[in-house]
């Protein structure tokens, strides 16, 4: 990528968009080791920056959120950006209550997913996941960089800890053998291994659990000395671990539901490590990449999980947290199954700390606002208000490489006295994002605010005027972080004259969520939820994902007392018709989401609060909290479904805000930070091949990573946790 200016300035980049992957790579090119070489100036859409992760402060300082934000601990990217963002920021703690980022996250150990027993009854399974060593984002202690065989066999180690828990409750006696072969670093003997695989498969010894335990022991050290066993005989002694637990439990899953569970997730891992040995991923160098054309629950059954494990509360969860549903229609699941297991194995065996982590305000306000005022202490500039409308690309002379010649925006809003626009508000100490724009700062700003101007609406075209940046005077580099969903309607000409990205935009698809939130008068305990807080998915459509968020009280300025809040989210079907309207669907669609969380409530909150239902199983209605209300007032009498107008939904249907699917045989279309098809533009996001092609914070900030590198070469590859890629 060109990026040598003209002498005695520094190089000009825009960055287009404010989400995640944006931000970082605005933070990487205005690090003080560039001694100013870059200026950054980055143009938004609308008021406030977070892409996907935009929150904004509402009603009684209410945080009103895109969607459902939890941080995991295998994040080392992101919350690497966020220590040194924080610790660069340096605020005072008697002044602002979130100065560190200990302040702003804090460790979640619960989680759990809702069991659909075989009785048809809803049931939570609460997990404990302890803390492991270290926290994300150590500074100078990067996280090993595992290979497959490393992640399998941790795999047969978590394997025979299932199976542990299943010979605890079925009263099998437990012998001790102490850690597993090869656990903890240690370097099993490649004889020693053989002969025990030798002797289980050759006499069939795995007559008891203990047994099978003890066979487990043999494949974790026999994955791990890969490739000098073979895959075929793994695989036979895998088999033969299988048959054997299988026929020993089966009675006791019908009866039991804990050893149900635990038996679906041993099977599970069997399933897993049958697979990596029969699709040769240890020895494969594109790794998981090699069966990423395979629906995940399409590949757990090719390689001999049970139908009952593959419909499983986990699994369901799996594909739940990643909104996997094409087109929104949740009877047909779909995520790349090489994709899906990286997530998983570096979620479950690479997390730091805690499992999940759980901001302690509005993302906007712990992520984005600290983000923005570093930036602009480092000299970034920012340009609210500003829709881009094309991405225009010119050829140079001869066999030069074709560039962006300029960027053409509608600016939707002129701040009064040309000044730079201000958009943060303080709750009490904090800076925060509102939910709406500071209208006295703008021109005309009555008359917008009258005439209902919808600043983030994709349907929404009013302008104050057009503005055309050129190449060399305006710019000299890009950075196009904006969301994909976005890509069709706002780089036309560079959809139009290549192919490759006409191909990306029509098989990496989009996906429009929903999410919910209210706030009740009662505690969960009250409401009868006698677990910690926790996150939970795999639960009921139309909200098959909830999270306690009651820590978030203290945030906010309710004249009313307000016991708990609560967190839905979920997929929403797609309409193509709405989609391709020239209208506003968003109204349409937004009735839907409240439709949707009236029949949720009144018909399947009882199953996770059943104390929140009346003696005629009705939700009782009265518990919500209107956030307008005076101090202690007394519900409304009669108060009904017409309380629910009192909370806060959102229709994510704008072309941004739409969620990257990872769908089976797509990623090979996705376009890569680091392609230098254009001489000085480079992309950034989640939906973009950074190394975790899922749509999560930590997959933007790697994209957001490599698009720096892409223009300053830092940071090294190599400091970027988790992209593998050669």
């Amino acid at each position: 990528m060109t990026n040598e200016p003209d002498a005695g300035r520094p190089i000009e980049v825009a960055v287009i968009g404010g989400g995640c992957a944006s931000m970082t790579a605005a933070f990487e090119l205005t690090r003080p080791e560039h001694k100013g070489k870059y200026h950054v100036t980055v143009y938004q859409v609308g008021w406030r920056l977070g892409g996907k992760g935009a929150s904004g402060r509402g009603p009684s300082d209410r945080i009103e959120e895109h969607g459902l934000h939890l941080w995991m601990g295998f994040y080392e990217n992101a919350f690497r950006l966020m220590r040194e963002c924080y610790g660069e920021l340096g605020r005072d703690p008697s002044k602002c209550r979130i100065a560190s980022w200990t302040d702003a996250f804090e460790p979640n150990h619960f989680n759990a997913v809702a069991d659909h027993t075989p009785r048809g009854d809803w049931l939570p399974w609460t997990a404990y996941f302890p803390p492991l060593q270290g926290l994300p984002g150590d500074p100078g202690d990067a996280p090993a960089r595992w290979t497959v065989a490393d992640y399998m066999a941790r795999t047969a180690l978590l394997s025979r800890y299932f199976l542990e828990g299943i010979q605890l409750r079925a009263g099998d006696q437990l012998r001790s053998d102490g850690d597993a072969v090869g656990a903890n670093g240690a370097a099993p003997s490649p004889n020693s291994v053989m002969d025990g695989i030798d002797r289980f498969v050759r006499y069939g010894q795995i007559a008891t659990l203990t047994a099978a335990n003890e066979a487990l022991r043999f494949l974790e050290g026999g994955l791990r000395l890969l490739p000098q066993f073979t895959e075929d005989l793994l695989i036979r002694f895998t088999d033969a671990i299988s048959r054997a637990v299988r026929g020993q439990i089966e009675t006791l899953v019908v009866r039991d539901d804990e050893v149900r569970r635990l038996w679906e997730m041993w099977d599970l891992t069997l399933a897993v490590i049958r697979g990596a040995l029969r699709h040769r991923l240890i020895t494969d160098p594109r790794g998981f990449d090699a069966v990423n054309d395979y629906d995940c629950r399409e590949w757990l059954r090719l390689n001999g999980a049970a139908e009952r494990s593959i419909n499983c509360a986990f699994v369901r969860g799996l594909y739940d947290l990643a909104f996997a549903y094409e087109d929104g229609d949740v009877t047909r699941p779909r995520i790349a199954a090489g994709d899906a297991l990286r997530g998983t194995l570096r979620s479950f065996f690479t997390y730091r700390g805690a499992f999940f982590w759980k901001m302690q305000s509005g993302m906007g306000d712990v992520v984005f606002a600290p983000l923005y005022e570093l930036l602009r202490r480092r000299g970034a500039s920012f340009r609210f208000f500003h829709r881009l409308e094309n991405v225009r690309i010119g050829q140079g002379p001869g066999d030069a490489r074709p560039h962006v010649e300029a960027l053409e925006f509608d600016v939707q809003a002129e701040v009064a006295g040309g000044k730079e626009y201000e958009p943060l508000v303080d709750v009490r100490g904090l800076p925060c994002w509102p939910s709406d724009p500071d209208w006295d700062q703008l021109v005309d700003g009555d008359r917008l605010r009258r005439e209902g101007v919808e600043f983030e609406s994709h349907w929404d075209r009013r302008r104050v005027a057009p503005r055309r940046l050129t190449v060399g005077t305006d710019f000299d580099l890009v950075v196009l972080g904006v969301g994909l969903g976005a890509i069709p309607y706002v780089c036309g000409d560079l959809v139009a004259r290549d192919p490759r990205w006409r191909t990306m935009v029509e098989k990496v698809k989009t996906v429009p969520t929903q999410a919910l939130q209210v706030w009740l008068r009662e505690d969960m305990k009250s409401l009868g939820w006698s677990q910690p807080p926790v996150n939970i998915s795999g639960f009921v459509e139309p909200f098959d994902t909830w999270a306690d968020m009651s820590h978030l009280v203290r945030e906010e300025s309710f004249r009313e007392r307000v016991g708990a809040i609560a967190y839905f989210c979920s997929v929403l079907p797609d309409d193509p018709a709405a989609r391709a309207a020239r209208e506003d669907p968003s109204p349409a669609r937004i009735a839907e989401v409240w439709r949707n969380a009236e029949r949720f409530l009144a018909r399947d909150i009882k199953h996770l609060w059943p104390r929140a239902v009346d003696e005629r199983g009705e939700f009782r209605w009265d518990l919500l909290v209107d956030a307008a209300a005076a101090a202690n007032a007394p519900p409304p009498s009669g108060a009904g479904p017409e309380r629910l107008a009192s909370q806060y939904v959102r229709a994510n249907v704008n072309p941004s805000d739409r969620y990257v699917l990872t769908l089976p045989g797509t990623t090979r279309y996705r376009i890569s930070p680091l392609d230098d098809s254009y001489d000085n533009l480079t992309v950034a996001g989640d939906w973009t091949d950074c190394g975790l092609n899922e749509g999560c914070v930590e997959a933007a900030v790697m994209s957001g990573r490599l698009a720096a590198h892409a223009i300053s070469r830092y940071p090294a590859l190599e400091e970027i946790i988790g992209f593998d890629h050669p």
